[in-house]
């Protein structure tokens, strides 16, 4: 296969005539083209309105390759390089299968590692599976009693289920391709296989996530869902065993634990037990709303139905803190997601689509262990915990605060929504974010979105919404582990993904999960 970069088409392109383009690169004729893969493909908008439509594609062409290259005297071609990952295929068998806890992207995938080795692990989810947990969270939604044990945190998925379902990364790992064709296999569009920014929608996640359980279970796994771990077993420095609801004890040597970021429960349960738990800088803020068609228009130049609703990604350096836009979900909803009774938590999820009326992003101030109000482990989820308290107090329910912006910059509250309606359910109030987020947020907050209006018109339009607050980005405390992935006082304990505090995101998550699982593999083989 030849590759090539940066072919460039107009956005009303038919891809059929990627062909004719590569056939013309190489200065060959298109009947030598045999195929055509998609590599990459990305929206170029630095010259708006003109906006292209950017690809990398590999081509199969007849004859040799290497003459076609020197012939063609292309710059923007070479031979494609081959990148594959082929996960273990087999490990030893054991008297007592792996034990996966928590089935978010990197118990998920993990699991699946496994269940390909032949281990037939055991997946323990405190949550309901998918469709039940889709049910329960709609009601929630709707005004309902919130479950503790299934909601947007906790349930088959993990929180990514119940988001834009984003799928980018800043790392380059071998394994995200493999990731991203099992996710295809699962039911995912293919077109994240080449996009340069990737989604699902939350919408096809359900699928994707039920039909990669399917497969662990057809391959020997098994999953259990309403089974909380409430204790780890150990003797001599070794694993060996679960408590699940505080009573029944499943025996295992290995443990992959995938608890995710919001498992508050679980770190307090594991902070009693004397393992090592550090703090770890994370990020708390608001979500931002503001009209998508006003973000396509400062984006790209122009409203165009043939244009993906745009998106952006912002930054604001400050001299003690950092502000930044997270998760950003075009044509998106900022939703309820809350775990634990008595406070307010926000997010933003999309379908696959894109189709809302509103675009919206976490918009979050970095803080640091110097910031946490004491030196305990877990003074950052407690801090996360007050926050959330604090927002539910102020007006007795799980309704969210909510500030227009030109209100928020002024420090007066608002008394309702103008030409951006918010979209968190069950509903918003209006008030005066000052009276909620500490100072040392909304003096950022300020500093930041007046700010990136020059990096994107329109930011800081005074009629988009602050909803408030956006505290579970990331986790703020780590479980410590060594170089072979395990806790550094528990053998047979693998600490993975975000709730570990070693990923940000569903693909880092799942990246993680696999190299744990491999890392489990290493050590039986």
């Amino acid at each position: 296969m030849i590759r090539i970069r940066e072919i460039s088409m107009p956005p009303e392109h038919n891809v059929a005539q990627l062909s004719y383009e590569a056939a013309r690169a190489l200065k060959i004729s298109n009947s030598k083209v045999r195929r055509v893969k998609i590599i990459r493909r990305s929206v170029d908008a630095r010259k708006k309105p003109e906006i292209r439509v950017i690809y990398t594609i590999d081509v199969a062409v007849d004859g040799n390759e290497n003459k076609i290259l020197k012939q063609s005297g292309c710059k923007r071609a070479q031979l494609a390089p081959v990148h594959f990952y082929k996960p273990p295929k087999s490990a030893p068998p054991q008297e007592f299968p792996p034990v996966v806890v928590g089935f978010g992207p990197a118990g998920m995938f993990a699991a699946l590692i496994l269940a390909i080795a032949g281990l037939r692990p055991v997946v323990l989810e405190r949550g309901a599976d998918v469709d039940t947990r889709h049910q329960m969270v709609q009601s929630f939604f709707d005004g309902g009693a919130l479950d503790v044990h299934t909601n947007v945190q906790f349930g088959e998925g993990g929180a990514g289920t119940f988001s834009d379902g984003k799928l980018n990364t800043g790392v380059n790992n071998p394994r995200i391709g493999w990731i991203l064709e099992q996710m295809v296999a699962a039911g995912a569009g293919e077109s994240i296989l080449f996009d340069a920014k990737p989604h699902v929608g939350t919408d096809v996640l359900r699928t994707v996530v039920r039909n990669i359980r399917n497969r662990i279970i057809s391959l020997g796994g098994v999953i259990r869902f309403g089974a909380q771990v409430t204790d780890i077993l150990k003797t001599d420095g070794k694993v060996t065993g679960v408590k699940i609801n505080n009573s029944e004890i499943l025996p295992c040597e290995q443990v992959i634990f995938a608890i995710g970021h919001s498992a508050r429960d679980t770190f307090e349960m594991l902070k009693t037990k004397s393992f090592p738990l550090e703090q770890k800088p994370f990020s708390m803020g608001v979500r931002i709303e503001h009209l998508q068609k006003d973000v396509d228009f400062a984006q790209y130049g122009k409203n165009d139905a043939v244009l993906p609703p745009a998106d952006y990604k912002l930054v604001k350096h400050l001299d003690e803190e950092t502000v930044y836009t997270f998760c950003m979900c075009p044509g998106g909803y900022v939703v309820a997601a809350a775990s634990e009774e008595g406070g307010v938590v926000t997010n933003g999820m999309s379908y696959a689509d894109r189709g809302g009326v509103n675009a919206n992003a976490a918009l979050l101030v970095t803080l640091n262990p110097r910031d946490f109000p004491s030196d305990d482990p877990l003074a950052g989820m407690y801090w996360q915990r007050q926050l959330e308290q604090k927002a539910y107090a102020a007006s007795g329910s799980y309704r969210a605060p909510a500030q227009k912006i030109g209100d928020f910059l002024k420090g007066q509250a608002s008394q309702g929504a103008g030409k951006v309606q918010p979209t968190y359910r069950p509903g918003v109030y209006w008030c005066d974010l000052h009276q909620i987020l500490p100072e040392k947020i909304t003096n950022a907050l300020k500093t930041a979105i007046v700010d990136l209006e020059h990096n994107l018109h329109g930011f800081s339009d005074p009629e988009g919404v602050l909803t408030a607050p956006e505290t579970r980005s990331s986790s703020p405390v780590r479980i410590v582990r060594d170089e072979e992935k395990q806790c550094v006082n528990l053998r047979g304990f693998y600490p993975a993904g975000e709730g570990a505090g070693y990923a940000g995101g569903i693909m880092s998550a799942a990246i993680d999960g696999i190299v744990c699982a491999e890392a489990l593999i290493a050590q039986l083989s």
